[in-house]
């Protein structure tokens, strides 16, 4: 392996996040001819250090290369300190900046007296330094600590390094683990999958231990129930779905007697909760408890009620010049005169107007001024696009829940919590079917047991990414104030999207949905030309003065012909072609460019942007000298800056997922459906796709694959318990 030995001379860039270092490095020695004529001179160099400093010999291993903008330069692969092999060194290192608290002639000493193994002696016995005349206790405490701080950070990143994980992974490894790495390296690797893929993970710990190791059997049990929750979204399993989980995964057979055994020796180091012959993630079975326990106190205590009710939501229609029905009358009046209330309809029936009406009134009745409004009220959606509806519809703040609660990107945890609770007295969340068990946990922990809580959704669309079936089983367990709102309004005499909607709901299309309508259009035509169709629909829309902002093509899934990935590509072309003064940028197969549309594919709370947020590319600024690439994104007025590296975020917008969709309305959407969509042609998908458009929605393809969607029941129910939990919870204390 090619190698250059030497020291640093100066560091000319450090990011302390991810170990990234571009240094001066004066080579001392080389076996690569590449690199033999900078022997006695410098170079620079790049790579992942965990720690690196100018006392210390560095043996790189690398390459050679020559960068377009910065010329020569050696990117480091992987490294080694070179070890101390006389005594002089070994002065020189003990008196170095590294080791605190020992001078020259100190180290001279500590050489003299303890010889060549001076480190490991003072490492192993921490009486090794009493034989070392004129040393305090307290300098003797500052030397072997600094002495154990330095190698643990070296012996962990060898370690690492030599069981399989790269130098940057060992380096995120230590930096979170610390002084604990080797603990874990030597117990149980399994901890670092709360932050890497268990993939790599597995493979490391099986290269030195044996398949049924009990440490691998156990970790494996819990992936495999993890990975069930994720792709069917289950809040418990069943023990024959655990054990082929386990055969299909990760290739594991056990016999009953093993399996039991390492259940429940699981369960006694609490992971995971046995009840009724249902296996859960203790995470998911506390979950469920605490929302029925947190729903059940919330329940209990008092309104004020609402006076002159009829009167007040009379001055309300004439000063908004609506008319409200009598389901939407009922909704919000029971929305301001109970403690839990769940409203849920689909498009066209008025959620967002009962909104509105709720927050108005709730306001007049308690006379705020426009500081205790915001002290005092709190609306919530699960994503960023969501919460922008609420805040135009009603006037006011809103935000992600994930912003209410002060969630921790890094840590994973929320400043808001039953510790540090929220102080609004009326919080409305909407969107709720979209809201998995774990973040309705978080929030019912985070607000106060006597608020009032009103949950608005449309129960009918796709369930949450993450395992639950919250809005569902709360509507089931018939234990709260439910209003379902069923009269659709007409946007015109000829309008048809939101009685689409109702009949995929209904499974019970009519022949309009092959019909041109004011808002509406089907366009038959075989999967291979509906790339061409959406080219030729979007060319005329874009003459008829639409852009990219006003249309959102809504599809299935990524790959294959038809997929969002090819789509895009596409899209790019049409909307946001190459131009002489747009710069653009290459990440991995992807090139963006000034003026793209993108969608954020992560939860950045600093940034205040979310998953499913739509922005553009404003500006991309080239790396040069010290600064890298660097990507700004304007989502509608929040403005963020992206390295490349974190370009991972970000995908092209102007095609995107139904699932991505969903919280989102568009002006116009254009939705493909054909048979080559097979594995995600499903009632609630379809559904789901129908009811984002808001002033116009164009279907392209084929008839028998929309028919065949809208009769497909593949969303099967969801395991869960939250139902039984607060039936069980609410019933016995009646009881």
């Amino acid at each position: 392996m090619n190698y250059i030995k030497g020291k640093v001379r100066n560091i000319i860039y450090q990011n302390k996040d991810n170990g990234y270092v571009v240094a001066v490095f004066r080579v001392k020695e080389t076996n690569d001819s590449k690199m033999e004529d900078y022997v006695g001179k410098t170079v620079t160099v790049t790579g992942i250090f965990l720690d690196i400093n100018s006392e210390e010999t560095f043996i790189l291993y690398g390459q050679a290369t020559r960068h377009e903008r910065f010329g020569f330069q050696y990117q480091v692969k992987s490294y080694e300190k070179e070890k101390i092999s006389s005594e002089d060194a070994l002065v020189e290192f003990l008196s170095s900046s590294l080791i605190k608290g020992c001078g020259e002639k100190t180290a001279e000493k500590i050489v003299e007296v303890l010889g060549m193994d001076a480190v490991e002696k003072i490492k192993r016995d921490e009486h090794a330094l009493d034989v070392i005349p004129g040393l305090s206790d307290a300098k003797k405490k500052t030397i072997r600590d600094s002495l154990l701080e330095y190698s643990d950070a070296d012996d962990a990143l060898i370690k690492l390094n030599e069981i399989g994980f790269t130098i940057p992974e060992a380096t995120k490894i230590y930096k979170k683990y610390g002084p604990s790495t080797k603990y874990i390296i030597e117990s149980n690797l399994y901890v670092l999958t709360e932050m890497m893929d268990f993939n790599k993970i597995d493979t490391i710990y099986k290269s030195t231990h044996e398949d049924m190791d009990t440490v691998r059997l156990k970790a494996c049990i819990i992936e495999a129930m993890r990975r069930l929750s994720n792709n069917h979204g289950d809040t418990y399993n069943l023990e024959e779905e655990i054990k082929d989980a386990l055969k299909k995964e990760f290739d594991l057979i056990l016999d009953d007697v093993v399996f039991e055994e390492n259940i429940y020796s699981l369960e006694e180091e609490n992971k995971i909760v046995i009840e009724g012959g249902l296996y859960y993630l203790i995470e998911y079975y506390e979950a469920e408890k605490d929302i029925a326990d947190n729903l059940y106190e919330l329940n209990v205590s008092n309104v004020t009620p609402f006076y002159d009710f009829d009167k007040e939501l009379s001055l309300l229609e004439e000063e908004n010049h609506v008319s409200y029905n009598e389901d939407q009358k009922n909704a919000i009046k029971r929305a301001l005169e109970n403690k839990i209330t769940i409203i849920s309809g689909g498009p066209g029936t008025g959620k967002t107007t009962i909104i509105n009406a709720i927050v108005k009134l709730y306001i007049k009745m308690h006379d705020f001024s426009p500081m205790e409004v915001l002290q005092n009220i709190a609306l919530l959606a699960p994503t960023g696009r969501a919460s922008k509806k609420m805040s135009s519809s009603t006037g006011l703040p809103a935000m992600t829940i994930h912003r209410f609660l002060k969630w921790n990107k890094d840590t994973n945890n929320f400043g808001v919590n039953e510790y540090h609770k929220a102080q609004e007295n009326l919080i409305i969340v909407d969107e709720m079917s979209m809201i998995d068990v774990m973040l309705f946990d978080a929030l019912l922990k985070g607000i106060k047991s006597n608020v009032q809580l009103i949950m608005v959704g449309d129960v009918f669309q796709l369930p949450s990414v993450g395992p639950g079936l919250i809005l569902h089983d709360l509507i089931e367990s018939d234990l709260f104030t439910f209003c379902p709102l069923e009269k659709i309004y007409r946007q015109s005499e000829n309008s048809y999207i939101p009685y689409l909607a109702l009949e995929i709901k209904n499974k019970d299309l009519s022949e309009d949905f092959l019909s041109q309508k004011d808002d509406y259009n089907f366009l038959s035509v075989e999967g291979k030309y509906i790339r061409e169709m959406i080219r030729k629909i979007c060319l005329m829309s874009k003459e008829k003065g639409l852009n990219e902002e006003d249309i959102q093509i809504l599809a299935p899934m990524y790959k294959g012909e038809n997929g969002i990935d090819h789509l895009n590509i596409l899209l790019q072309e049409l909307f946001n072609p190459p131009a002489s003064n747009k710069e653009e940028i290459r990440f991995g197969e992807v090139i963006y460019r000034e003026g793209d549309k993108v969608l954020q594919l992560q939860n950045n709370p600093d940034s205040n942007v979310f998953n499913g947020d739509i922005g553009y590319i404003r500006k991309i600024i080239p790396k040069s000298g010290k600064n890298k690439d660097l990507i700004v994104i304007d989502f509608e007025g929040v403005k963020v800056e992206y390295p490349k590296e974190e370009l991972i975020q970000i995908k092209h917008a102007y095609a995107i997922t139904i699932h991505k969709s969903q919280g989102s309305e568009f002006p116009h959407v254009i939705m493909p459906v054909t048979r080559s969509y097979y594995k995600m042609l499903y009632n609630k998908l379809i559904y789901t796709g129908v009811s984002r458009a808001k002033k116009s929605l164009v279907i392209i393809g084929e008839a028998e694959a929309f028919m065949m969607a809208v009769n497909n029941d593949y969303a099967s129910l969801r395991k869960t318990m939250l139902k039984e939990k607060l039936m069980n919870k609410f019933l016995t204390i009646r009881s």
